[in-house]
């Protein structure tokens, strides 16, 4: 994959991973050169380890609150992480080497609180180059983006279901970068990645299909040869408009700046459906200029994967067509993206609630001995 020019990136962290060396084994043997978190993660994370409790209890003497213990045992993981992460950040000179920090997702239809969140969250992490700071990609979001871009920000844009998000996404970005380069400060060193999310894609329209199918509204064949296809097919056009914005005047003339690209990230690449190969998001969507971020399990299947080659432009009519027949059928897609794009900000939200109940709960019994 890195000969192609993919990076790999690995969708989880923990303190136990850090700590055991896990992590630096993978990014020497496996070509690991980035982490991406979020509220999910980091509640899988805390929730049965003892390793935060010694810093929990020392918080707690001192006074802190939850809310600060909860964020200040994030940014821990994360500031530990991108240390590890620091000599590939030098390596690719900015290009790999980042670890990613998600806002709180109750922020997510608020810029402002975005934008504050992210400069606290920077802030506690000793604005290390190699953070990113992940900003949902909705209307809303667009905005923190561009004035964070603007200000110095590294952005991972997250929760990406369709091309036109993607372009949104693109659009904010390279607003971001015009306004800082109008303004005479430097560009070279700010980074981008927009993340779309592909198993939740299949998730869902599978469903729908299994729904439409049981009222013999369409053609039982075509529903079910549709199955387990659309999220590749949505990535496949978005891939193509990425493509086409670096051949744009804008681009270009941001690129003779010294400015660097938005890459696209391939995120939600664990299958959730048994009946589909466990790396189908990996081998299908392999892309130069791309990057995959695979949780472990996902990681040590393709580990011994031999047939690597790039993909990404296979059956690229096929998918477009595919697109088309969803529609046709009935399925409408920008509701299928609306719907994706407030069920992650709610799942996101969940885990940090409970995350921070299951804190809360920790604290009460470390007082109370």
């Amino acid at each position: 994959l890195k000969i192609i020019g993919q990076s790999v990136w690995l969708d989880f962290i923990s303190r136990d991973l850090i700590q055991s060396g896990q992590l630096k084994k993978l990014v020497e043997n496996d070509c690991v050169c980035g982490v991406t978190v979020n509220p999910t993660i980091f509640e899988q994370a805390m929730v049965d380890s003892y390793l935060y409790d010694e810093d929990i209890r020392t918080m707690l003497s001192q006074g802190v609150s939850i809310a600060d213990i909860y964020h200040k045992l994030m940014v821990a993981d994360v500031v530990e992480a991108s240390k590890i992460l620091w000599p590939l950040y030098e390596k690719s000179d900015g290009l790999d080497g980042y670890v990613s920090i998600e806002v709180a997702p109750k922020y997510a239809h608020d810029a402002k609180k975005t934008i504050k969140e992210a400069h606290e969250l920077w802030s506690q992490a000793n604005h290390q180059p190699n953070i990113m700071i992940k900003v949902p990609g909705t209307e809303e979001g667009q905005e923190a983006i561009r004035h964070l871009t603007a200000e110095g920000f590294n952005i991972n844009v997250t929760l990406l279901f369709s091309p036109g998000q993607y372009k949104k996404s693109a659009d904010a970005y390279l607003a971001g970068i015009k306004q800082r380069a109008d303004a005479n400060a430097a560009i070279d060193k700010i980074n981008s990645v927009a993340s779309v999310f592909i198993s939740r894609i299949d998730t869902l329209v599978d469903k729908k299909l299994e729904e439409l199918m049981l009222t013999k509204a369409a053609d039982e064949k075509v529903l079910e040869n549709l199955k387990g296809k659309i999220g590749v097919a949505i990535v496949k056009q978005t891939y193509h408009e990425y493509r086409e914005l670096l051949k744009s005047k804008r681009w270009k003339d941001l690129a003779a700046c010294n400015a660097n690209p938005q890459r696209v990230l391939w995120a939600s690449t664990s299958t959730k459906n048994p009946a589909y190969s466990d790396v189908k998001y990996v081998e299908e969507l392999i892309a130069a200029m791309s990057i995959n971020t695979m949780p472990l399990k996902t990681l040590s299947a393709f580990r011994d994967y031999e047939n690597v080659r790039e993909t990404i432009e296979d059956n690229y009519g096929e998918a477009k067509e595919n697109l088309a027949l969803l529609e046709k059928a009935g399925i409408n897609l920008n509701e299928v993206f609306s719907t994706l794009e407030e069920e992650g900000i709610q799942k996101f939200e969940a885990s940090y609630e409970h995350l921070f109940a299951m804190l809360e709960e920790k604290c009460d019994k470390m007082m109370a001995a």
